[in-house]
């Protein structure tokens, strides 16, 4: 059979519950998914940030410059922690 492709993400209209799957995925599972959504803040659809969070994941989003930012901050607090990051 095919490997599954991950869909590509080109800007945050691209996100999707299925685009966020890998992120429930990966072991150990992570506590926090900080997402970084280009040159400024972008809101999700809650459902999206709802299902995450159903699934023990905090989803934290920011323009993308803060949460590189972020996402050094929770590593260097040793906290798992991914991050999803569209350019600016």
């Amino acid at each position: 059979s095919a490997p599954a492709v991950s869909p590509q993400v080109g800007s945050h209209r691209d996100i999707s519950l299925e685009s966020l799957s890998l992120f429930r995925l990966l072991e150990p599972q992570i506590e926090i998914l900080v997402l970084g959504t280009g040159d400024r803040v972008e809101r999700l659809h809650p459902a999206m940030v709802k299902r995450m969070r159903e699934c023990g994941i905090a989803v934290e989003v920011q323009d993308t410059a803060n949460a590189c930012a972020t996402f050094n901050f929770l590593m260097n607090e040793r906290r798992v922690v991914a991050a999803g990051l569209i350019p600016p």
